[in-house]
C-alpha cells in the first residue's frame, strides 16, 4: 500500500517554501490556508469564546518539541471542535511508530530542537487520499484563546504534532470547522492507505463464547500487524449524541482501541472467571477523561488481583486521563460497533499473508449515460460503469471490495458538501465474459448503500468470473469513485467498456460480426464414474465448446455428483450450424481423466433446458454404431439469440 511517491497538494514543494523562508529570514506564512477566521469557520455566525490569537510553537513555549518522548494517545486530547472520530483516530496512529513516520515525514528537520538555528515556521504532513499520498505544507500558527489552544493539544504544554497534524487535515478540509462530525474509518484510512472495516456487535451474538472469541482474535491479530482501531456507541436517536450512560460511557462518540490482550490472572480470580486468563481491551476517550465505571475500571478491585508482573507490562496507571481498561466481553456488550483499519499486505516481503490489489478510478456520469442508479431502478441500472473479476482460490476465495468517492469536505464553503449515497452489486457471470452485462443475474453479493465516503465489503465467493456494478442509489448523480479490490490470487480485473464484439481480422476486415450470442449453462452432473483411487474419486470440470472455442470451469472438488452452476459465452457467425459440446473431466495429480461428454444443438432466438442429458464416451465410434455411453448424466441450459446485447 506504501507506493514511493506523492503529490504536492494545492502545488505547494515543502522543500521549496522552506528554502525561501531560511533566505527570506522571516517565517513561512501559508497563504492557502490564511491565520485568519476563514481558516477557522465555514458559517458566517461562528465565533471563538474570546479574543483570538495565532502563535507558533517558539511564541508559546521557550522549550517547544514535535514529539516529547515519542507519541503516544495521551499527545491528543480533543478541544473546542467536535471532531472526536478524527481525535480518537489519531490516537490509534500514534501507537504505530512506522505509520507515524509515514504521516509526519522528516520529522528530525522538522522538529524545533534543530541544529540549523531558527525554525523556518513550515511543517508539512501526508495523508493518503483518492488513491494518492498528498503531501500539505502549513504554517506552524496555531489558534488560541485566553493563553490555551482551542483544539487539539497534547498532555504536555510543549509538543505541537498533534495540534499541527490536525490543522494540516482541517486544510485539506477547506477550515477547522469543517472537521465537525465525521467517520472515524475515513480518518485511518487517511493515515494508513488502508482499509477500514466496520464491525456490528449489536448485529451478532457475542453473548456467545465462540463469536466473542472470534472477533478477540480477530483484533488481537490486526493490532499485532499494526491495525488501527476505533470504536463507538451508535444510536438511531441523534438527541442523545453525547449523552453518558450509567457506566460512564459516552453514546455517539468515537474510542481510540489502545490495546488486546489476555492478563494472566492471580489465584483469587482464576475460579470466577474459570480461567487463567481473561481477555482485554484498553480505550482512550478524546476527551482525556470521561471513563468507564464497571469492572477492570481505573482502581477497581479486580486489579488487586491481577499479578504485579501482567500491571506493569500493560504501564497500568490509575489517572483521569480518559484510557481504560474493559473486560473483552463487557466490551461487546456495550459498544455497538468497532472500525478496524488494515494495511493490505500486497509485498512478497513478507511472511503474512499476500494479497492481489486491483483499482479502478472511475466516474458515474449522466452525459455519458453511466449513472443508472442502484439495483431498484432495474431499467437503468446496467448503464452504470461494469468491472469483471476473477475468483481463482480453489472453490471459493474470499474477496475484500472498497468503493470510495471524493470526499466533499471542501465544497461546504459553497453550501454543498454532503456525500453521494453509494453501493455495489455483484453478479456471478460467464466464465469468459469480456463484455458489458446486458441482463441483470441472481445476487452474488452486495453492501448496504450508504452515504459514508466510503463503503467495504468481505465476501467468500464461489470460484468463478464476477460482475461488480458500483452506482449511487438514485440514478441520474455524478461523481467520481475509487474502487479497489483484493483477492488472494490474482483476479484479472478489469473494466467492461464494449458492449459487443465487432468483426474479426485486422481491424474488423476479414472476417464478417457475428450475428448471434449463445450463453450455455452448465448446471449440474449426477452419478459420474470413480477416476481417483483416493477421497470420493473425482474432482470434476467441464470444458465447454462452442465452434472452434472452448472454456474451462471451475474444479469442483470429491464429488461424483458436482454442481456446477458455470456458464460460458459464445458470438457466432454461422448459429444454425452451431453445437454446444460439454466434456466432463476429473482433475488429477498427474493427469486430468475424461468423464463423459454432451452435445446438443444449438437453436437461434430458443432458451432450452436439458436435463439428464446422457454422456458418451470421447472415443469415435465404429461406422453404423452408436457412440459408447458413460456413467451419470448432465443438465444444461442453453439460450441463443440474434441481439447480441440481450444477455
Amino acid at each position: 500500500m506504501f507506493k514511493a511517491g506523492y503529490t504536492a497538494y494545492l502545488g505547494q514543494n515543502y522543500t521549496e517554501l522552506k528554502k525561501k523562508a531560511k533566505e527570506s529570514g522571516k517565517p513561512f506564512a501559508d497563504a492557502e490556508f490564511p491565520a485568519d477566521r476563514s481558516s477557522l469557520f465555514v458559517s458566517k455566525d461562528k465565533q471563538v469564546s474570546g479574543p483570538l490569537e495565532w502563535k507558533r510553537p517558539t511564541e508559546i513555549t521557550d522549550n517547544p518539541k514535535f514529539f516529547v518522548d515519542g507519541t503516544s494517545p495521551s499527545d491528543v486530547t480533543q478541544g473546542h471542535l467536535g471532531n472526536c472520530w478524527f481525535v480518537a483516530a489519531c490516537a490509534s496512529l500514534s501507537q504505530e511508530k512506522s505509520l507515524v513516520n509515514k504521516v509526519i515525514p522528516n520529522v528530525g528537520e522538522q522538529d524545533y530542537d534543530t541544529s540549523d538555528g531558527e525554525h523556518s515556521g513550515i511543517v508539512h504532513f501526508r495523508f493518503w487520499r483518492f488513491g494518492e499520498w498528498v503531501d500539505v505544507v502549513i504554517d506552524d500558527r496555531l489558534p488560541m484563546v485566553d493563553g490555551k489552544l482551542i483544539y487539539v493539544h497534547s498532555k504536555q504544554k510543549n509538543e505541537f504534532w498533534s495540534a499541527l497534524l490536525e490543522k494540516a487535515y482541517a486544510k485539506l478540509a477547506g477550515s477547522y470547522e469543517s472537521l465537525e462530525a465525521g467517520n472515524t474509518a475515513d480518518a485511518l484510512v487517511d493515515f494508513t492507505g488502508g482499509i477500514a472495516e466496520t464491525i456490528k456487535m449489536d448485529g451478532e451474538d457475542y453473548s456467545d463464547d465462540n463469536n466473542r472469541d472470534q472477533l478477540f482474535k480477530l483484533m488481537d491479530k490486526s493490532m499485532d500487524r499494526h491495525a488501527l482501531i476505533c470504536c463507538s456507541i451508535r444510536t438511531a436517536d441523534q438527541t442523545k449524541r453525547e449523552e453518558r450512560t450509567d457506566m460512564g460511557l459516552i453514546l455517539l462518540h468515537a474510542y481510540g482501541v489502545t490495546k488486546v490482550t489476555n492478563f494472566k490472572l492471580g489465584e483469587g480470580l482464576r475460579s470466577f472467571f474459570r480461567s487463567e486468563k481473561v481477555p482485554m481491551v484498553r480505550m482512550r476517550n478524546p476527551w482525556g477523561k470521561g471513563e468507564w465505571k464497571g469492572a477492570w475500571s481505573d482502581g477497581s478491585e479486580e486489579w488487586n488481583r491481577v499479578k504485579k508482573s501482567e500491571r506493569e507490562k500493560v504501564g497500568l496507571t490509575f489517572e483521569e486521563d480518559g484510557e481504560f481498561w474493559m473486560s473483552f466481553e463487557d466490551f461487546t456488550k456495550y459498544y455497538t460497533h468497532v472500525t478496524i483499519c488494515r494495511v493490505i499486505n500486497t509485498s512478497f516481503m513478507t511472511i503474512h499473508k499476500i494479497w492481489k490489489e486491483s483499482t479502478f478510478h472511475g466516474c458515474w456520469s449522466t452525459s455519458a449515460n453511466r449513472a443508472g442508479g442502484c439495483i431498484n431502478n432495474r431499467a437503468t441500472f446496467l448503464q452504470n460503469p461494469q468491472y469483471a473479476f476473477d475468483v481463482t482460490d480453489g472453490e471459493y476465495g474470499t474477496t475484500v471490495i472498497a468503493l470510495m468517492q471524493k470526499d466533499k469536505r471542501l465544497e461546504k464553503r459553497s453550501g454543498h458538501g454532503e456525500n453521494l449515497s453509494i453501493g455495489y452489486y455483484i453478479m456471478k457471470v460467464a466464465v469468459n465474459r469480456n463484455y458489458r452485462l446486458h441482463t441483470v443475474n441472481p445476487k452474488a453479493a452486495d453492501v448496504t448503500y450508504s452515504n459514508s465516503r466510503e463503503v467495504t465489503g468481505r465476501f467468500e465467493l464461489e470460484a468463478g468470473r464476477y460482475v461488480i456494478i458500483p452506482s449511487t442509489f438514485q440514478p441520474g448523480e455524478d461523481g467520481e469513485f475509487l474502487l479497489r479490490m483484493y483477492t488472494e490470487n490474482s483476479a484479472g480485473a478489469k473494466e467492461l467498456v464494449k458492449s459487443s464484439p465487432t468483426g474479426g481480422g485486422f481491424c474488423g476486415c476479414f472476417s464478417k460480426s457475428p450475428v448471434a450470442i449463445v450463453q450455455i449453462d452448465a448446471i449440474a452432473a449426477k452419478d459420474l464414474s470413480k477416476k481417483n483411487r483416493s477421497g470420493v474419486g473425482a474432482s470434476p470440470y467441464c470444458i465447454i465448446k462452442c465452434g472452434k472455442e472452448s472454456v474451462r470451469t471451475p474444479v469442483i472438488k470429491e464429488t461424483l455428483n458436482p454442481k456446477f452452476d458455470a456458464s460460458a459465452i459464445f458470438y457466432l457467425r454461422n448459429p444454425n450450424s452451431a453445437k454446444a459440446v460439454i466434456e466432463i473431466w476429473s482433475k488429477g495429480t498427474v493427469m486430468d481423466s475424461f468423464m463423459g461428454k454432451a452435445e446438443i444443438a444449438v437453436e437461434l432466438n430458443r432458451n432450452k433446458v436439458c436435463d439428464d442429458l446422457p454422456l458418451f464416451s470421447n472415443k469415435k465410434p465404429k461406422k453404423n454404431e452408436q457412440p459408447e455411453k458413460e456413467p451419470g448424466t448432465l443438465s444444461v441450459k442453453i439460450n441463443c439469440s440474434d441481439n447480441l446485447e440481450e444477455l
